[in-house]
This record gives C-alpha cells, structure tokens and sequence, in this order.
C-alpha cells in the first residue's frame, strides 16, 4: 500500500511543468501575434484602407434587443492560447474591394458659370441698405426752365458748337469767360454721364461731315438744317478712324450693360460737372443730370446768380470716341469725366453754351446757359468694353441711372448767331487759374504721328472689375 503523502509530492512537480509549458505556449504566441500586428500595421500604411461590408456596419435596429448569453468567466489559472492571424505578404496586391452594386445617393455639386465677378455686386445692390431710392436726397432737384425761341433769349448761348481750333462764334459774350480750370478745382464733380449718337460738336478733320461709320455720315448743315434722314435718333457726325475692312471695328461685342451701342459707331460722351452736386456722397451721380447739377440749389438762389457765377460753377467735360473691339484700347473709369492721359484731353476748347440734346435746335434754343464746355478737339478710339464697364459702374449708383445706358440723338450744329466769341483754344493745362480776362489765342505745337508712335497718347488698359481685360 502506497503512501498517500508520497503520492502528492510526486504530482507537484507534474503540475508544476504542466504550468510551465502553458506559460511558454503563451509567451511564444504573443511574441507571434505581436509580429503579425506590425506587418499587418506596415501593410496598412501603404494599402487602401478596405471598407466595411454592410453587414459590418449596419446598425441594430432599436426594436431588436438582444438575448443574454451566458458566458461562463475564464478561471484565473487558465491562460488562453492566442491564435496567429494570417500573415499578409507586403508584396501582394490587395483584394479588390467589393463595391455595392446600388449607387449611393449624393447633393449635386452647385454649378457656377462663367459670369464676371461684378454680376455678383450687381445682384447685392438689391439686398443693400445703401440703395434705398427714398433716401436719394436729389431725386426731383431740376429746376424747371423751359425752351425758348433763340431770338428771345438774349445772350444765352448754345451748344454743341464748332470747337474747330481758330473758330469763334458771332454772339457777344461781353465779359463773360468760360472755367478753363480742371473743374476739381472749382469744386465741381461729375454729377453725371450720357452720350449722343455722333458728335453733336464739330471739329475739323476729327468729326465732320468727311467722317465715317457703320451707317454713313450726317452732311455738313447748309444753315441751318442738318439731313435727318427720317431716323428715330437725331445723329450728329462721324470720326475719321472706320475702317470696314478691319476686324475691330465690324466684329461684333457681347454686351451685358450698354444698351443699343455698336462697334465702330461714333459717339460723343458727356459729363455735366456741379459745385452745387452731391459731391463725395453716394448721391453725387444722378438720372436725369439735372438732378444732380442742382442737387443743393434751389430756384430762389439761382434766381440770384449771374451769368458768371453760373459759367464759373456749372460745366460740361464732351469726349468724342469710336468704339472698337479691340482691347488694347481698353480705359476702366470713363465715369469719372474726361480722359485726360497723353494725346487724350490734351487738345481742349473752353467755351461757354447751353445743355444740348434733340429737344433744340436753331429755331428753339435751352435756357440753361450760360454753363462752361471744355471739349477735347480730337476723336479717340475706346474699345467696347470700356463703354460697358462704365455702364456697369452707372447701375452701381444709388440712382436709377438706366435712361442713360443708351445713346441719346444728337443736337444739330449750333448756328454761328448762337455760338459764343469767348473760345479759349490754350492747351489743357491742370495748373492753369481762372481767367478774369478771355486768354489769348496760344497755338500749341503740333506733334505729328511717326511709325515708332503711331497712336501717341492713347491710354493704358488699367486694373478694372474687368480683371481679364488688364492684361491687354
């Protein structure tokens, strides 16, 4: 018979090695699993992740609880025995991954065209607190003075008149003298801009009857009436520069804020100026211009200024252009009055008229006069683009400026009883001082044209809400 303590001293050590082997199967598989998490680590870094399948991700309904399983706890002796994961060869490409035949349902992605950036501000004025049209304090500021007949009207003078260098007209202006200063500096600012269709001034060589344009030409008036052709539009003459065999002056431009314009036509701009304007302000620029040329002048105080004090704080920049489609000719802020840079602006007339349009002629004459005219001489070339610009800048303002976004007709010549003696033929000059006097005749020297410089003077393209245009 065997002894019962012997017994269990012989089983301790069995145990003990039975212990010892299962703590080395553990060390041994964790030093395996450890391995295989950073091949599979490394695999992943340089892999596409793959996705989920549905059944992975899909979420447990809420109505669906689960039953409770009885898991019996793992006693604290037994240590479990881990399972390797399948190594992953780096090498190998990844398994496709399987795609859900059903396509997933998406936003569509906002499409934006092409527009220009300014269509975007346009569509802001609408929401903007500045734009409110009831607090347009200039809005219905015209001083109401009607047409006469010329013979009644004394010395009244008119325009547009011939500004050809050397002329001077028949009406005694006394000593009366047009602003021959840059209007800034009488405090003046541009209350408005419009323009005529042809030239409603006549210049020698520059905008006459020898002119030309996609509709001909107006004949020079046998005094005192001009050939109006039966057209809906009074038109007035025609630059030099069309030419129908070049491309920039027939190739037809998109418009998107002009109204009714052409490429290669003649038109003759205009910018009414107004010490009593709402300068600095976002009233400054008004339709009709009357409002913003007696924004703070009110008819008791007109009725006491004199023929000076008018000349000297009312006036007219008159720029006469033919539009080509040609960007090379591209000038961003024709809004701002008269483009004075080079050539352009260089060649003025001062001389002292009357606001013009269709609604005069030589029988029936304005009675706003007299108002200062400074009127470039030469005809210049812009490029259609110029002209919308200055369209979209006009839809910008506070006012409602889109009875102006189209040519109006042109007044016919001025006959010479009607046009003022006071002509100031000087070269513009900035630094030039109100005269007390009519100045002297000056003959400015006269720069021909070379084949280095064959457009001298034209302007630069500048930096514009037409920003694809500046580099040209």
């Amino acid at each position: 018979m065997s002894d019962p303590h012997n017994s269990t001293k012989d089983e301790e050590p069995s145990k003990l090695k039975t212990m010892v082997g299962v703590l080395s199967l553990s060390t041994v598989g964790l030093l395996i699993a450890t391995i295989v998490l950073a091949t599979n680590q490394g695999s992943t870094d340089s892999s596409p992740a793959i996705a989920p399948t549905p059944a992975e991700t899909a979420p447990t309904p809420v109505d669906a609880v689960p039953t409770p399983v009885d898991v019996a706890p793992t006693p604290v002796d037994a240590v479990p025995t881990p399972v390797p994961e399948k190594l992953v060869d780096p090498t190998t490409e990844p398994a496709e991954e399987a795609t859900d035949p059903t396509p997933a349902v998406t936003e569509p992605c906002p499409v934006y065209g092409p527009l220009p950036e300014e269509f975007s501000f346009l569509e802001l004025k609408s929401e903007s607190s500045f734009y409110d049209v009831e607090d347009n304090v200039c809005a219905g500021s015209k001083l109401a003075l009607a047409n006469k007949l010329c013979a009644d009207l004394g010395v009244q003078p008119q325009a547009g008149a011939n500004v050809t260098k050397g002329y001077v007209g028949n009406m005694d202006m006394g000593a009366i003298v047009p602003n021959t200063k840059p209007y800034f500096q009488s405090s003046m600012c541009p209350v408005n801009v419009h323009w005529h269709l042809g030239s409603e001034h006549y210049s020698v060589g520059e905008f006459d009857e020898n002119g030309a344009g996609p509709h001909g030409n107006q004949p020079r008036p046998d005094w005192a009436n001009r050939d109006l052709a039966e057209t809906e539009i009074r038109d007035g003459f025609r630059c030099h520069h069309y030419d129908a065999t070049d491309a920039k002056f027939t190739a037809p431009y998109d418009w998107k804020h002009c109204v009714g314009m052409e490429v290669g036509e003649t038109y003759e701009v205009h910018w009414p100026h107004s010490s009593a304007g709402a300068c600095g302000t976002v009233n400054q620029y008004q339709s009709p211009f009357y409002d913003g040329v007696f924004c703070n002048l009110d008819m008791a105080t007109f009725s006491t200024l004199g023929a000076q004090d008018i000349a000297s704080n009312v006036g007219v920049h008159g720029q006469v252009f033919t539009i080509v489609n040609d960007e090379s000719y591209f000038y961003s802020d024709m809004i701002r009055g008269m483009v004075t840079d080079g050539e352009m602006g260089s060649d003025v007339t001062y001389y002292t008229g009357s606001t013009t349009g269709t609604s005069r002629d030589n029988e029936m004459c304005s009675s706003y006069a007299p108002i200062t005219w400074q009127v470039d001489r030469k005809c210049h070339m812009i490029s259609a683009s110029s002209f919308d610009k200055m369209c979209y800048d006009m839809k910008m303002q506070r006012d409602d400026m889109s009875d102006d976004l189209h040519a109006h007709g042109s007044r016919e010549l001025v006959h010479h009883d009607y046009t003022a003696n006071n002509q100031d033929h000087s070269p513009f000059d900035r630094k030039r001082k109100m005269a007390d006097q009519p100045c002297p005749v000056v003959e400015p020297p006269v720069v021909e044209p070379t084949e280095e410089a064959p457009d001298a003077g034209i302007a630069e393209p500048e930096e514009s809400a037409f920003l694809e245009l500046k580099s040209e």
